[in-house]
């Protein structure tokens, strides 16, 4: 019963991690409201796109006398910003999933088209609005940043999420069994290593390259956030794993554990390659303390 127990807590904080770490996310859509024409409008602003995807920004706004029009330029730039419409189109919707389950077969709203970019280029926007009343202005203050990536296929991208997903879950199954002295943390523990070295060093290089363009861009060559807190997690887990090997140390394992969690609840992507437009080089962004730093990475 107390190893059932265990395991629903595992999964349990495992995904309210795992959804936290999505939805504080720096390439999650931004929400924001707006009212317009004495409506309250919900919008998400993207904040990732893919090469392989429209360059586009969406408003799911039904409301015809609403005028809308986005201004963009490229991060850290120091160029001009540009405009662009917004305009009403439909798409068809080749899903499955979405045309069988959900009965969605055509994607509706106001599109505005961006500027492709390279992969880690970004752009910053901000909207502007025009309703029977007045202008109005959203996050022009601080405007919305884009990151484009190269496509990733399915069949790579799948692989990864589920094992560091899994890595995710037996590391937390195994620091709380090690908290209750049970001996299956070990093992554990030992599919947590093999995991994380599956979905991280093998599957997560290869993601890397197809969005980015390089396979590592971690230490030595960068400051890659993402590529970091792999081998942070790594760091720990390979030391948790050969100090139980011959006697059983839980407090280490417990250690590795808490560390996985804390580490991998820090927004993905954060500190993430970007492309430095003056250099034509991908940078890093590094946090240290309070102080944010980009370095180049090596040719």
């Amino acid at each position: 019963m107390k190893r059932i127990i265990l395991w629903l807590m595992a999964v349990l904080i495992t995904i309210t991690a795992a959804i936290y770490q999505r939805m504080t996310g720096p390439t999650n859509p931004k929400r924001e409201e707006i009212s317009l024409n004495d409506t309250l409008h919900k919008i998400r602003l993207i904040r990732s796109i893919g090469l392989d995807e429209r360059s586009e920004i969406k408003l799911s706004i039904n409301d015809s006398t609403i005028k809308a029009r986005v201004y963009y330029k490229r991060f850290k730039t120091d160029d001009e910003y540009q405009q662009a419409p917004f305009r009403y189109k439909e798409y068809p919707v080749d899903s499955f999933i979405m045309n069988r389950i959900f009965g969605i077969t055509r994607e509706k709203g106001l599109f505005a088209a961006l500027p492709p970019q390279p992969p880690a280029g970004k752009i910053q926007y901000y909207i502007e609005f025009t309703d029977k009343y007045c202008i109005k202005t959203l996050m022009k203050e601080s405007p919305v940043i884009i990151r484009y990536k190269g496509g990733v296929p399915v069949w790579i991208l799948t692989p990864h999420i589920l094992l560091m997903f899994l890595a995710m879950l037996f590391s937390t199954a195994s620091g709380l069994f090690a908290a209750f002295k049970m001996p299956v943390y070990k093992k554990y523990g030992t599919m947590t290593l093999y995991l994380l070295i599956a979905g991280g060093l093998i599957f997560g290089p290869i993601v890397q390259k197809y969005a980015f363009g390089e396979f590592w861009t971690g230490i030595p060559f960068g400051w890659d956030m993402t590529d970091n807190k792999l081998l942070i997690t790594l760091f720990f887990w390979i030391g948790a794993v050969i100090m139980n090997r011959k006697t059983e140390k839980p407090f280490v394992t417990i250690i590795a554990a808490a560390v996985l969690l804390l580490v991998y609840s820090i927004p993905h992507s954060l500190f993430g390659s970007e492309l430095d437009y003056n250099t034509g080089k991908v940078i890093q962004g590094f946090s240290l303390f309070f102080f944010y730093f980009h370095v180049p990475k090596k040719s």
